[in-house]
């Protein structure tokens, strides 16, 4: 190391005095044939100058390589030091008192803010998510009358949403702040969620996993969360009781994928959401219960996909949604039996398709209207497309009256030909 730095700063020196040299124009030196005492006396002084140039770069190395030392032996006594307090608080988890078990939480939420690396502080964030992931009976599977059973839920159900809450509070915390666990992988795969509250969370790089999450009961919020990158799944989710609300909440940028989920009961609320770019999907999702709302969200930019939904039951409420920019896709969706609301929904720019979706030369699927009824009236078509090109109409109800502006293309069949049973539209509309 001191032998490749002193052959470095020779190096340097003399392409400094190379340059200089040719930038004066110089093109030889002058024989001296006697050395007077002034030339002898700069001699000297650049000899010395010379021998001090290298004992100071002799000297930084040293204190250089010194400093690396200690930086290393200070990071592996405060690594020491986390994973013994890490040990304690690990240990403190697994105790029966929820109250121990409440501190637990906190230390492993402290150690996390204290890490003396990120690793170790996503290692804090793993534990923290894998209690969530272990068995947990929903208070609706309790054994009716036992009291017993319903503390000890209760006492649990504290710890994990006190789980949920310090995550939350992390998320909330700017990126810059040191203590702020954004960009962090959350992993709540397979998660019973009877409650708890993310609001105000800032999802934003990092992989968010709620892939086949159950939400049984009590009120889940996201209200004004911000998915800002990255990639959060709720795949395979279900949604079987309770209140999931995501209401004013923003999806900027990432994707947010809900692909194959399950709305079988309980309210999914994406009301007031304002989806501005990136991708939310919700292809191959089954309505089959509860309701759905997207009233008064904003469509604006991003990439939203129903494709091959099927709409079986309940509600899903578009009711007074603005569709301004993006795309919305419905192709090769099933509507068979849910009540699906556009009423006073405003189409003004972007793409909603309600057509075909060609996944290659050789297989299409059709959005197909065959049950439950689809809402449109009060709708106003005033710009963008709104296309139903290809839809087949089998049977429910189908209801434009009301309706205003363009009407959408492929919606009115060809002259001469009747309307499909169900489907209804303004006189305004020519036939």
């Amino acid at each position: 190391m001191l032998v490749l730095s002193f052959t470095t700063a020779v190096l340097v020196a003399a392409a400094v005095f190379y340059t200089g040299w040719d930038l004066l124009g110089a093109r030889g030196l002058k024989l001296e044939h006697r050395v007077d005492s002034k030339t002898l006396f700069d001699l000297v002084k650049l000899s010395f100058g010379v021998v001090a140039g290298a004992g100071a770069l002799v000297a930084l190395v040293v204190a250089y390589r010194r400093q690396r030392v200690d930086e290393d032996g200070a990071l592996r006594e405060a690594t020491r030091l986390h994973t013994e307090r890490f040990t304690t608080a690990v240990s403190q988890l697994g105790e029966e008192s929820a109250a121990v078990r409440l501190g637990g939480v906190h230390a492993l939420a402290g150690l996390a803010d204290d890490a003396p690396t990120r690793a170790l502080r996503q290692t804090c964030i793993d534990v923290l998510c894998s209690y969530l992931r272990l068995p947990y009976t929903a208070e609706a599977d309790l054994p009716a009358g036992d009291a017993g059973a319903r503390h000890a839920y209760l006492a649990l159900r504290e710890v994990r949403h006190t789980v949920v809450r310090l995550l939350r509070n992390h998320l909330r915390l700017a990126p810059e702040h040191p203590h702020s666990w954004q960009g962090h992988d959350l992993d709540l795969t397979n998660v019973t969620f009877d409650g708890g509250d993310f609001s105000g969370a800032v999802f934003v790089g990092g992989t968010v996993s709620f892939g086949g999450a159950t939400f049984a009961d009590g009120t889940l919020s996201f209200n004004k969360a911000v998915f800002a990158g990255g990639t959060a799944s709720f795949d395979r989710a279900t949604f079987a009781g309770g209140t999931v609300s995501f209401g004013g909440a923003t999806f900027a940028d990432g994707t947010v994928s809900f692909n194959w989920a399950e709305f079988a009961g309980g309210t999914a609320s994406f009301d007031r959401a304002t989806f501005a770019s990136g991708t939310v999907s919700f292809n191959w999702a089954e309505f089959a219960g509860g309701t759905v709302l997207f009233s008064a969200a904003e469509f604006s930019g991003s990439t939203v996909d129903f494709r091959k939904a099927v709409f079986a039951d309940g509600m899903v409420n578009f009711g007074g949604a603005t569709f301004a920019g993006g795309t919305v896709d419905f192709s090769g969706a099933a509507f068979c039996g849910s009540t699906v609301s556009f009423v006073t929904a405003e189409f003004s720019g972007g793409t909603v398709d309600f057509g075909s979706w060609a996944i290659n030369q050789f297989i299409a699927f059709r959005t197909d209207f065959s049950g439950g009824t689809v809402d449109f009236s009060g709708a106003e078509f005033a710009g963008g497309t709104v296309n139903f090109d290809g839809a087949t109409f089998s049977g429910g109800t189908v209801d434009f009256s009301g309706a205003d502006g363009t009407a959408p293309s492929g919606l009115i069949p060809p002259t001469g030909s009747p309307l499909p049973t169900g489907l209804l539209l303004p006189s305004a509309w020519p036939i």
